[in-house]
């Protein structure tokens, strides 16, 4: 508790000295009649090596852990993550001034904790759903249940499912001696892969909802792809776990318990289909907007964060924190917490990566070697590997909005057309950039969704669930052992999706 209070105290106090800091600069980054110019820094202005925080955060994840303490980040990712942020934020701030300070009140207000408080809110309805019964995790059980994760996650989101089928897989298999495979392969369907068919599924695909993208386009446009990779991840994984359960004996032990299977706290599904509504209200209605120190907020978004926190509070109104379905399912707060700490600087430290991509889109720049690159990229496949492997490291939301918006501005269509151009069937486009604009935006999706499995940070239920695995006991591969099994088992089918798809 102490340390809880020291960490606050720092942080608070950090926090007031980067604000002094921006203060003074910001009153000169008005204009003429008094307003605050509602832009933030060139990422052309930003010298490579300003990355380098971010690039520290994310060889921090990996090594601290294999360095000092397996659960380094569950007793210290918090103070690691401020003190990266700070290292970034307060020359940032110091240099650039009201600039600064608009990139960072920008990230945290439309992305950070729109983002912490979707997967609060997920995290804490799926916390009260308890499925009980005495399961065996045999290879088609485990089958059965990632198949199930698979399913249900484009339509509750990943992290919905994730955290809805974690604990029972886990539960199922307590008497298994090897179990890392399960929760990677869980990782790769339920919290990736299985999010491709709608906006609710995964963030970057809501972005372009709001942007335009119709919501059962990516349902059609993304089902051949899911489908294929979802198909073969499937019978790779009943191989695998055949294997293994043959190898420990291949004989379920009896534990004197036959419980039927029965699913207890169905009713927070009405708070979980509260938060999908949430997310539809905020994409659907346009309400106007409030100018926050130059930030535009708009008001349905605010009013789908205020009713998530509502769902979510409802949800441990009927079923308490301390009640015994919850004690029963494990459920803590330590999982979301962690991950709120780590990427609260991930989401700092990230604002120059951003800003230099996006400089790189302007093609009257100078032309350094991300612009080069990305003139270079014309074909769908360019668009798959250079979004999906960004996404495995950065934030693959405002990566797929990077990309959405290059793709628009190379083929000079403009984003109202976009919703016009999608709801056209292919063969019946008429103009050669509306039929490559499909093209490629089919390719940004799948990257920034299927390469999201890559890392442990490249969606946020993959840390989540590493973290309630590790939690229960279950020793898992650190930041670059989990790449070593994407590498192996992902990369190869990455490559076989585009020359079977993106070619």
């Amino acid at each position: 508790m102490k340390s809880k209070i020291a960490f606050t105290i720092i942080f608070c106090v950090i926090l007031a000295l980067t604000l002094l800091v921006s203060m003074e600069t910001f009153a000169a980054d008005e204009t003429h009649n008094g307003e605050v110019e509602h832009h933030g820094v060139d990422g052309k202005d930003l010298p490579l090596w300003s990355i380098i925080p971010f690039v520290g955060i994310l060889l921090s994840i990996a090594i601290f852990p294999l360095v000092f303490d397996s659960h380094f980040l569950v007793h210290h990712g918090g103070k690691m993550s401020l003190a990266w942020a700070s290292i970034f934020a307060i020359p940032y701030l110091a240099f650039f001034g009201g600039k600064a300070f608009y990139d960072i009140l920008h990230i945290y207000l439309l992305d950070y904790i729109p983002f912490i408080i979707l997967l609060w809110g997920l995290f804490t309805v799926a916390g009260g759903i308890l499925v009980r019964g005495s399961l065996r995790g045999t290879p088609v059980i485990n089958t059965l249940l990632l198949l199930l994760g698979t399913v249900i996650a484009s339509w509750v989101g990943t992290t919905g499912a994730s955290m809805l089928l974690i604990r029972p897989l886990i539960r199922a298999n307590a008497y298994r001696k090897s179990k890392v495979h399960l929760v990677v392969f869980f990782i790769f369907l339920v919290s990736n892969i299985g999010g491709s068919l709608t906006p609710i599924g995964d963030p970057p695909l809501f972005l372009g909802f709001l942007r335009g993208v119709p919501f059962f386009w990516t349902t059609a446009a993304l089902l051949p792809h899911m489908l294929f990779i979802s198909v073969i991840l499937i019978v790779l994984f009943f191989i695998l776990d055949t294997i293994m359960f043959k190898r420990e004996g291949g004989v379920v032990p009896e534990d004197g318990t036959k419980e039927p299977l029965r699913v207890d706290g169905l009713f927070n599904l009405v708070f979980l289909f509260g938060i999908i509504g949430a997310v539809l209200m905020s994409g659907t209605f346009k309400w106007g907007e409030v100018n926050i120190l130059g930030v535009h907020v708009y008001w349905q978004n605010i009013t789908r964060e205020l009713l998530i926190v509502l769902m979510g509070v409802l949800s441990l109104v009927f079923t308490p924190f301390k009640g015994e379905l919850r004690q029963t399912n494990e459920f803590s707060w330590e999982p979301i917490e962690e991950v709120a700490k780590v990427f609260a600087g991930i989401f700092m430290t990230i604002i120059p990566a951003l800003a230099i991509l996006k400089a790189g889109q302007d093609m009257s720049g100078p032309d350094g070697m991300i612009a080069r690159s990305i003139n270079a990229m014309q074909e769908p496949f360019h668009y798959f590997w250079i979004t999906g492997i960004l996404s495995s490291f950065l934030d693959n939301a405002p990566t797929y909005l990077t990309f959405f918006t290059t793709a628009l501005g190379k083929l000079g269509i403009s984003e109202e057309l976009v919703p016009t151009i999608l709801s056209t069937p292919y063969d019946q486009l008429t103009v050669e950039n509306h039929q490559r604009f499909v093209r490629l935006l089919t390719a940004i999706s799948v990257g920034a969704v299927f390469m999201g499995a890559n890392t442990y940070i490249g969606n946020a239920p993959n840390f989540m669930v590493k973290s309630i695995a590790e939690q229960s006991g279950i020793r898992m591969p650190s930041f670059f052992g989990y790449m070593l099994w994407s590498i192996v088992i992902l990369f190869p089918l990455f490559v076989i999706v585009t020359f079977v798809f993106l070619r």
